[in-house]
């Protein structure tokens, strides 16, 4: 066997040793993990001098494909280890689009200079046996008869007792031992009789659709997120979210392996297969301790049955959890928002290009959801799609609020009044209040309301750990966006809002953690690069923002405006680079506005901000006001606004949103 060549460095107070993997800080070893201190060593050895990324990741992960996240993580966890060097600046600098350099002086010592020193604690009970020989036993649950038998032999043969207290310690050693017998049986016997466990926590993976037909996909998606969501209702149940499971379809993975992963006791998996009309699935509950199957049952259907058969499955999968149900639980398993199988199906389909997020499915999930009302008018799921649609595109500014706020409301009055138990329904209302009404604490009603009747409905909890921000509760924020991250922990979108709520709390190094995480569930996803770039630059680690900018633009495919932001960062520094590409910005949407496209205004007035344009920063805080989104929420709490608040129409202009504290009054313009 090879051994591998023992280099030691010196940087400040740190020495690194190679060939023993270990990082010492004044002579005490520092923990690092494998691929953080392979990091650290591709840097140390070549200090001074630019290390490309690609050079980098070969380095570390020489045998498998990673993304550049990986490497960013790591980098930023050694920045935070190692602190400042004498200089007082970072030991490791970003070159933007490039990589990274050492840039602390490293003395290269001879192999004999550091010794570490290695303990290994190992603890044992040793006796000596009858044959004079050691002997050591570990002692452990299993071994308490063993346990209590070496101790009477011992005993016993204690030389110093006389015979007549020996034989008296024998025989009541016999006896303890005796009893120690029985106590074992009888936990034993326990174990071994008691009723099964309740099951406290479950995962429905997405069932696989083995029609061979992917329009049926629809059908095998619409399914699981319908049993999520029953199930979800229940009160002493909990319910992995959706978009965590749903990182498992297509995926071929151990049911033992996910029950890990999640910290839930059951998995449930089923299979669809729809030929014509018929209908059949297959489901498998599994413990997620030891992989055994709990129960498996198939179900033969028509589909036009489809809606039965839904609760059918509810009730089943429930009792087979011995989750204990109350009437409330029993009333929400039977309940049946529509006996129209059409409509149904239509919903589901409509639910099915809601979840891609894309404008053009968006549009099409509009369809399905309206398709659905028109075959059944009482459907009140279909007008809280329908509403979902409008919300949506109303508060992020996707359409023009007057336009779409309306169409919102319909849909949410008339669900209301069709059926006013509906989680999803009260979390759109408490939307409408705040975004359209400004009514701050109709909104918190409208949220609370909605986590009451569906504690496990994650939405309500980071929509509602979002209101909590706005309104600066940044204590009670983060607990919401928690919990909603422990329902959906493998969810990008609920891993960035927890890190935005901590950006908003200026806890800009937890900010910082937490949207790289987002990014290792997707590193594609380019508003946590943006909000990266933000946290970065408030930590005045302004390279690592401008990568992590041209990053997002990058992914958005604006080379043009990323080109600009690198050139002018390696020409003017920071604050040139903000500036052209700020210009550049400011001259695409201008250009979208003449087109006819609509622009929201707070576009308008972030880009004024970052040039410095108080006048025009006002004027166009003005018509955001007017426009009714979402985004003009957040200047009560982010950063990129402190310079505006010391000014009287900053605010007034609070005062007008309801978002001074203490404010009650709503208004509606």
């Amino acid at each position: 066997m090879s051994t591998q060549p023992q280099h030691l460095y010196e940087f400040g107070p740190y020495r690194l040793d190679t060939a023993e993997k270990v990082l010492l800080r004044n002579g005490e070893p520092v923990a690092l993990t494998p691929k953080a201190f392979e990091t650290l060593v591709a840097l140390v050895e070549r200090s001074g001098h630019l290390v490309e990324k690609g050079d980098l990741m070969k380095a570390v992960w020489a045998d498998s494909f990673v993304e550049d996240s990986n490497l960013t993580n790591n980098v930023y966890a050694l920045r935070k280890l190692l602190g400042q060097g004498e200089n007082g600046k970072s030991y490791i600098e970003t070159v933007p689009t490039r990589g990274y350099r050492f840039t602390a002086p490293v003395k290269e010592l001879p192999p004999e200079t550091l010794v570490v020193e290695k303990r290994t604690v190992t603890r044992v009970v040793s006796e000596e046996t009858t044959e004079g020989s050691p002997r050591q036993t570990l002692i452990g649950g299993g071994e308490a008869v063993e346990r209590h038998a070496d101790l009477a032999r011992a005993l016993v043969r204690t030389p110093e007792v006389s015979s007549t207290k020996r034989r008296t310690w024998r025989w009541l050693l016999v006896a303890l031992f005796g009893v120690s017998l029985v106590i074992t049986g009888f936990f034993i016997y326990r174990s071994l009789t008691a009723a099964p466990r309740q099951i406290e926590s479950i995962a429905v993976l997405p069932f696989k659709n083995e029609s061979g037909n992917p329009d049926v996909e629809y059908l095998s998606d619409g399914v699981t997120e319908t049993l999520i969501n029953s199930l979800s209702q229940l009160s002493n149940l909990t319910v992995k979210a959706r978009s965590t499971v749903f990182r498992y379809k297509d995926r071929t993975v151990e049911p033992q392996a996910v029950a890990a992963e999640l910290s839930v006791q059951a998995i449930l998996t089923g299979r669809v297969v729809l030929r014509g009309d018929d209908l059949t699935l297959y489901l498998s509950l599994v413990d997620g301790r030891n992989g055994d199957q709990l129960w498996g049952q198939r179900y033969d259907r028509k589909l036009t049955d489809l809606v039965a058969l839904q609760n059918e499955i509810g009730y089943d999968v429930s009792h087979k959890l011995r989750a204990r149900l109350s009437g409330a639980d029993e009333q929400k398993l039977a309940k049946s928002y529509t006996k129209n199988a059409e409509a149904y199906q239509l919903y589901l389909k409509g639910r099915y290009h809601w979840y891609k997020s894309t404008a053009e499915d968006s549009s099409k999930a509009r369809e399905y959801f309206q398709q659905a009302i028109d075959v059944d008018p009482s459907f009140a799921l279909a007008y809280s799609g329908l509403a979902d649609v409008y919300g949506r595109a109303s508060a992020l500014g996707q359409v023009r609020p007057e336009d779409g706020w309306p169409r919102h409301e319909a849909a949410v009055r008339k669900a209301l009044e069709l059926d006013p138990n509906i989680a999803e329904i009260h979390n759109s209302l408490a939307g409408l209040r705040l975004y359209y009404y400004r009514d701050v604490p109709g909104a918190e009603s409208e949220f609370k309301r909605a986590i009451e009747l569906d504690p496990n409905y994650v939405e309500a909890r980071a929509h509602y750990g979002g209101y909590l921000t706005l309104m600066g509760r940044f204590d009670e924020a983060i607990a919401q966006s928690t919990r909603a991250q422990e329902l959906d922990p493998l969810s990008p979108g609920i891993s960035r809002r927890l890190g935005r709520t901590l950006f908003h709390a200026r806890r800009y190094d937890e900010a910082i953690q937490q949207l790289l995480k987002a990014l290792e569930l997707n590193p594609g996803y380019v508003l946590a690069h943006q909000d990266l770039g933000d946290a970065y630059e408030q930590k005045q680690m302004y390279g690592e923002a401008v990568a992590a900018w041209h990053r997002a633009m990058t992914l958005s495919r604006d080379d043009e405006l990323a080109a600009i932001l690198e050139r002018a960062y390696k020409e003017s520094g920071y604050e040139g680079a903000v500036r052209a590409s700020s210009r550049k910005s400011l001259e695409q949407l201008r250009e979208k506005a003449r087109r006819g496209e609509f622009v929201p205004s707070m576009d308008f007035v972030r880009l004024h901000v970052r040039l410095g344009d108080k006048q025009q920063a006002f004027a166009w805080l003005e018509k955001a006001y007017e426009e009714r989104t979402r985004l003009i929420f957040t200047i009560k709490v982010d950063p990129l606004f402190d310079n505006l608040r010391a000014d009287p129409r900053f605010v007034d202009l609070l005062r007008r949103l309801n978002l001074n504290s203490g404010s009650n009054a709503a208004t509606r313009a």
